[in-house]
């Protein structure tokens, strides 16, 4: 086997030329993590520690060589990357074969996988009770849409994020440049609990970004019956335009790139809902039955869509 030489460059994967393909790749997870969360960049270096100017490089492919270093420590010790950089205890080796597993299966049948284990080895019993839960990035249409169905089920509205500034007595932009986006997880997921308690029955708004956390998002699935309000891509940068608000996607002047980035990346999140309803070109009655029909019977009784 080689041994390594002074000067020696930091090899990529089999086939690939150079380190290049794989900081590439390395720095796409992290821009792509990023947006699942919808941070901003200057967010994750204020979260993370690490300045905005190194995480520019990271997500252009150009991070620090100590990572294609760990990488051929990692081929040598014939282990993947992430086991050797793991967070947290070591993992069964159970748990690896499964990873191992997994990672030949095609997307197809990773999906199929994920129901069968789910159908399997289920998170507890659910108990949505009278709870609807709408899903989705800004400008789609959830508050429209979720005002509407209280009003016509006769149930409370919430929007979590007024219920947030409400139980912490600061503005949610307060929040996140006060105390950072960990904060506010910690204040989303109390004000969660909350609701649960103390509605049975409501319409709850939540945030865009509450799917990427998957503790949050799995209480969320469990406790109410959740319908991913959606539009096109186009729509959802006119409406938040018109409401003046560019806050999911901040300053960049690539608003629309990160925008269909930010939705591919959430999309099969957002898909794990009950329902789906998609809003673009739909006046907001049409939408408003849209929604209705998306609903089960024992949610809404013997409710109709008034003339």
């Amino acid at each position: 086997m080689a041994r390594g030489r002074r000067g020696e460059r930091a090899g990529g994967a089999p086939g690939e030329k150079g380190p290049a393909p794989y900081l590439r790749q390395v720095g796409e997870r992290v821009r792509n993590a990023r947006n699942r969360r919808g941070m901003a960049r200057k967010d994750l270096a204020h979260e993370s520690g690490v300045s905005e100017r190194y995480l520019a490089l990271l997500e252009a492919g150009k991070g620090n060589v100590s990572i294609l270093l760990m990488r051929r420590i990692a081929g040598a010790l014939g282990v993947s990357l992430g086991a050797l950089v793991h967070d947290g205890p070591e993992r069964p080796v159970e748990q690896r074969l499964i990873e191992q597993w997994l990672d030949g299966l095609a997307p197809a049948a990773l999906a199929e996988t994920w129901e069968l284990l789910q159908a399997r080895f289920p998170s507890g019993g659910r108990q949505t009770a009278g709870r609807i839960a709408l899903i989705g990035l800004r400008g789609a249409g959830k508050t429209t849409l979720g005002k509407r169905l209280a009003a016509h089920l006769r149930v409370p509205f919430v929007d979590m994020g007024v219920e947030i500034e409400r139980q912490s007595g600061v503005s949610l932009s307060e929040i996140f440049s006060l105390s950072g986006q960990g904060a506010y997880r910690r204040l989303e997921r109390r004000c969660l609990e909350r609701l649960i308690a103390e509605h049975a029955q409501a319409v709850i708004e939540t945030g865009g970004s509450l799917v990427s956390e998957h503790p949050t998002f799995e209480r969320l699935l469990q406790a109410c019956h959740t319908v991913w309000i959606r539009t096109s891509p186009e729509e959802h940068m006119a409406r938040v335009v018109r409401q003046g608000d560019l806050r999911p996607i901040g300053a960049s002047t690539e608003a629309m790139e990160d925008l269909r980035r930010m939705l591919a990346e959430r999309a099969p999140l957002y898909g794990r809902a009950d329902s789906t309803i998609d809003t673009a070109g739909r006046t907001e009655k049409q939408s408003l039955q849209d929604l209705l029909e998306a609903l089960p019977a024992t949610l809404l009784g013997k409710a109709r869509l008034s003339a």
